[in-house]
């Protein structure tokens, strides 16, 4: 007979946050306990086709499979089944999300499945397993991810972003540590090099320099800000980031509110390249500048002089 469970278990952090980490499946192994490895096969859409690998058991063996798993974010919902079956005639997955408050979700677990003949163990064997085995590792989902929300965050632990130029690091977000009002990290731009221009459609910047100097042009008009100064960069304004100096620069910026969708949240209005040469043509400028104004032939008397 089909055998059917279904555990739950509220999590103190945003809907946004929980569903997007419970999703990563590559990232599962660091989030479950009972996974090796997670590799991603294929992904179409909302669809993921992945091998999942789990810890050798109290024999020695390792266990393995493939399974596909579809999210929808707008039900949050997931329906998962299992492509190799092994020991099951078959194993569907069907997990959902709801928002309890700002800071409180709800994430339920519901399987349906039935044992092959000669499985080593029966369906309700499994149903038991399943339960128990569910409960321990939804309270350790919930350990780790609330436990996340709340501790540091480095540069080192984000990738750098160099697409537009410079090297671009967002440190606390919606993913990484559940933000609901808008996000932050750090920007380096070496000397000579910037970033390119782009705005925000739904979100104010508010920039810190830490270190060094950076020109930041507001459509098109040039701002310099120091070491331990601040600028707002308004919703909507085009900017672009650019080190006129011989130092590397480090500014500290966080934008507020959110998009609705993060593909929204930015636009760009050039290249990196097209930055790169407008960051080459200040760089020349400034060696001018500092080369001071050309002369041609001698100093005044020095004709006298030489004869």
């Amino acid at each position: 007979m089909t055998m059917h469970t279904e555990n739950e278990i509220v999590i103190d952090a945003p809907l946004r946050y929980v569903w997007l980490r419970t999703n990563d499946v590559a990232g599962w192994p660091t989030l479950f306990s009972e996974y090796a490895e997670a590799e991603i096969i294929s992904r179409e859409g909302e669809t993921t086709r992945f091998r999942l690998t789990m810890h050798p058991d109290e024999k020695g063996r390792v266990w393995s499979w493939v399974s596909e798993r579809t999210a929808d974010p707008e039900t949050r919902t997931v329906r998962a089944r299992r492509l190799e079956t092994g020991p099951f005639e078959f194993m569907n997955i069907y997990w959902q999300y709801e928002e309890l408050g700002p800071e409180s979700t709800r994430m339920r677990w519901l399987q349906d499945f039935r044992m092959k003949v000669d499985a080593p163990v029966d369906d309700e064997g499994m149903r038991q397993r399943i339960n128990s085995n569910s409960r321990v590792q939804m309270q350790l989902v919930k350990d780790r991810l609330e436990s996340r929300r709340i501790r540091p965050v480095g540069t080192l632990d984000a990738p750098a972003d160099t697409r537009r130029g410079g090297d671009i690091r967002t440190l606390l977000t919606t993913a990484s540590v559940g933000t609901t009002d808008g996000f932050c990290g750090m920007v380096t731009v070496g000397p000579g090099e910037a970033v390119a221009e782009h705005y925000h459609p739904y979100s104010q910047e508010q920039l810190v320099v830490v270190e060094g100097e950076v020109r930041v042009d507001l459509d098109g008009s040039p701002r310099s800000v120091a070491a331990n100064e601040a600028l707002l960069v308004p919703r909507g304004v085009r900017h672009r980031l650019v080190n006129t100096s011989d130092a590397v620069a480090r500014a500290v910026f966080f934008l507020a509110p959110l998009a609705p969708r993060p593909e929204l949240g930015h636009v760009d209005t050039e290249t990196r390249e097209q930055a790169a040469a407008v960051a080459r043509a200040a760089a020349v400028a400034r060696a001018a500048t500092a080369a001071g104004p050309a002369t041609e032939g001698p100093p005044p008397g020095r004709e006298l002089v030489d004869r």
